[in-house]
């Protein structure tokens, strides 16, 4: 069986579902086609700490779907720039895990990711998949990704 693992920029995810849909992206529905594709053995969700009840439900309901929610905190810096991301995070869990799954999806259009696709592609044996908001993702992340998926209405709330 093909074995599965996922990967979402939550933050990402979520401000260009924003933008280009106004609405919110569905994880349920996400995590029931991916199943169709094989045995997710792991699936991640990176994703800020929680400063309201909004959140905590959120992400909760993210566990209870199936994913492991990782959280660092958002830090303010004092000159007014902010700091979220989980950039690193995800590249180390992709990086360690491409060489246990047969494919390993990632969603975000964040262009920082397409070496990261490179890298798996030339080293490890296992197909590399992205989903995102097409309009809102760079080139050269679905240039180097095996497949690209759009995210379609049928994906959202």
């Amino acid at each position: 069986m093909n074995k599965i693992a996922i990967f979402v920029d939550v933050q990402n995810i979520y401000y260009t579902c924003k933008q280009a849909f106004n609405r919110s992206f569905n994880y349920r529905e996400l995590y029931k086609q991916l199943a169709v594709r094989g045995e997710i053995t792991h699936a991640y969700a990176y994703a800020i700490a929680p400063n309201d009840d909004g959140q905590v439900k959120f992400q909760d309901a993210l566990r209870y779907i199936g994913f492991e929610v990782k959280t660092k905190p958002y830090i303010q810096r004092s000159d007014g720039s902010a700091k979220g991301d989980w950039d690193v995070g995800i590249t180390i869990d992709m990086l360690e895990l491409a060489p246990e799954v047969n494919e390993v999806i990632l969603l975000s259009g964040d262009g920082d990711f397409d070496l990261l696709i490179k890298t798996i592609n030339r080293k490890y044996e296992c197909f590399t998949h992205v989903i995102s908001v097409e309009a809102l993702t760079a080139k050269s992340l679905t240039d180097q990704s095996q497949e690209f998926t759009p995210i379609t209405p049928e994906l959202l709330k």
